[in-house]
């Protein structure tokens, strides 16, 4: 069996560990990446693209071609019992990017995979599965199994846990983690947009008693709603998303439908839905955030709620922290770890938590009473002169 050696081995090819690998490829580490999936990127999971995100996408040529396919989300709405409460814009959010971008995950990875691929030809390697970890004080060996079961092997400088929650990499190195699981249970779904012309670049979200409903749009014409379900609600049964190919059962879709009729008076066409997926919520924090020369980045190190749509953008961000620290040391010689990286990374997570875990409890479902008080809660926030600071957290300006 022969060895390969490279600087940096990321273990994972999704949406992190792509970009860390095209950061690391456009400042001259070599790197190689592994992923386990042999197929091509489908369905569109995580969609929101923060401008900290686009800030750094351009780092690597990235921030235009997402930008030519995205829909740029300039206002979030308020709504509730068919009234608007008030509006957030994201003007004043970012000097570079006063807007939220959304595109479908598989779009946004394959452009990640091109500019990888571009910059590092043959360095992202599908069908490879970490089996096995042995550090030493000035490099790692990486053992891993291709796509035919044969035994491949590395010599890396560093390597990288970008293999999120069930990361592979934190379980070698033995790091636990601490959180909690959520009783919020929730639905997603995209459909043809039903909403009015004005609305359709527009994020809406109803706070009614009933629960959440969150909507976005996305390209081609579509919108995707999230919706807090109740825990025996049938369509929380199943955890595995539908896609288009797999034809979205029409009982559900009409479920989520209905549930978006009723709390928002806006009716999607279940004919049109291509994407449906039922969601649980936690959180977990890896205890620590790596060992030696083996670093974990974004779900691998932190896994948050996706209410807020952080999780994907703080795990690009860690990856913008983290590639010149290893470029650096792949130059100097330095060892690792970096303290100072890890608090402010750990630091980063904590905030996105806490504001996934306040925006779970303004969307929760509440007695009436309860929910008229909300209402009138939201109306005066987003009414003062602070609802500008209020958009630049939601857009995570200060990452």
């Amino acid at each position: 069996m022969t060895t390969d050696t490279t600087d940096v081995l990321v273990v994972g090819g999704g949406p992190v560990g792509l970009f860390l690998g095209a950061l690391l490829a456009a400042r001259g580490t070599a790197v190689q990446v592994w992923e386990r999936r042999t197929t091509e990127p489908v369905g569109s999971r995580a969609i929101g693209i923060h401008p900290p995100s686009l800030d750094a996408f351009a780092e690597v040529g990235l921030a235009g071609p997402v930008l030519e396919e995205a829909v740029l989300v300039r206002t979030g709405v308020a709504r509730s019992r068919g009234r608007v409460l008030g509006a957030l814009s994201f003007d004043r959010a970012s000097d570079t990017h006063p807007y939220v971008a959304t595109l479908d995950q598989h779009r946004t990875e394959t452009l990640l995979r091109e500019r990888l691929d571009a910059a590092a030809p043959h360095a992202f390697r599908t069908g490879t599965a970490l089996v096995d970890l042995a550090r030493h004080a000035d490099h790692v060996d990486a053992t891993g199994a291709d796509r035919d079961g044969r035994t491949v092997s590395v010599r890396a400088a560093f390597v990288v846990g970008a293999d999120g929650a069930r990361s592979v990499v934190r379980d070698l190195l033995g790091i636990g983690t601490t959180g909690r699981d959520y009783p919020d249970r929730y639905v997603m779904g995209d459909f043809a947009d039903p909403e009015d012309a004005d609305a359709r670049a527009t994020a809406l979200v109803d706070v009614g008693a009933g629960g959440v409903v969150e909507s976005f749009p996305l390209p081609h014409g579509r919108r995707r709603y999230v919706a807090l379900l109740a825990a025996d609600d049938p369509l929380v049964d199943g955890s595995a998303p539908v896609t288009a190919a797999d034809a979205p059962e029409a009982g559900r879709a009409s479920r989520l439908a209905a549930v978006v009729r009723d709390r928002t008076g806006v009716a999607p066409d279940p004919s049109t839905c291509s994407m449906l997926s039922a969601f649980r919520v936690r959180r977990r924090t890896a205890e620590r955030v790596g060992v030696g020369r083996v670093v974990l980045v974004g779900d691998a190190a932190h896994e948050i709620s996706p209410i807020g749509g952080q999780g994907m953008n703080l795990g690009w961000l860690d990856a913008a922290d983290l590639a010149p620290l290893l470029s650096d040391a792949v130059r100097t010689g330095a060892t690792g770890p970096w303290p100072a990286y890890a608090r402010r990374r750990q630091a980063a997570a904590r905030r996105a938590g806490r504001q996934a875990e306040a925006n779970m409890a303004l969307g929760r479902a509440v007695p009436e009473a309860v929910g008229i008080g909300r209402e009138a809660l939201l109306r005066s926030a987003l009414a003062l002169p602070t609802a500008g600071a209020l958009a630049r957290l939601y857009a995570m300006a200060w990452a």
